[in-house]
């Protein structure tokens, strides 16, 4: 289990509704993974500004803390699809503060229950959020932008070991997904 997993500026993900968490475990303890965490509670803080300029160039910019495992990121994604940094923070009641204070404000607060587990160079992360469902992404994070479609390729035959198919993708972040339930 390596943070080298979560290294890199590029991410290729591919996320999947999954209409039974049960049979997507068994498929998982099948095969050869790690644990990195399970069911861990993870708080997000997404930010903007009161003019939206960040959702206005396809940027996110969110504080998320993790427990019990006590992770706290500070995570960017955009404006590239696959474009997505994040950093270890030690202290994210004060990044929040900070970006109040630099006149962001927070657009959204949101929490699901993660698991994430490594299976060779990629990393499965199993989702759940209350009123919307259970997703599992499939992922990859590299900093050599050329070897995006070759990952693609291969997390889509990895997916599909789980009986993931095209027809189960999600191309709605969870931040779209749960501003448009609140609607």
């Amino acid at each position: 289990m390596s943070s080298e997993h979560f290294k890199g500026k590029y991410e290729v993900e591919l996320k999947y509704r999954v209409h039974s968490k049960v049979a997507f475990l068994k498929t998982l303890t099948a095969m050869s993974h790690q644990v990195m965490l399970e069911d861990n509670l993870e708080s997000d803080c997404y930010f903007d500004t009161p003019e939206r300029a960040l959702t206005s160039q396809n940027k996110s910019v969110c504080i998320r803390t993790m427990e019990p495992s006590g992770i706290k990121l500070w995570i960017v994604k955009g404006p590239e699809p696959d474009r997505c940094e994040a950093t270890n923070i030690t202290d994210a009641e004060n990044a929040k503060s900070m970006l109040v204070n630099m006149g962001y404000e927070i657009v959204l607060k949101a929490t699901k229950t993660r698991s994430i587990y490594f299976v060779g160079a990629y990393h499965i992360t199993f989702d759940s959020l209350d009123g919307i469902g259970d997703f599992a992404e499939f992922a990859i994070m590299t900093n050599d932008e050329t070897q995006l479609p070759r990952f693609k390729k291969e997390l889509l035959s990895l997916a599909a070991q789980f009986g993931l198919s095209e027809a189960d993708l999600e191309s709605r972040s969870y931040k779209t997904m749960l501003l448009e339930q609140n609607l």
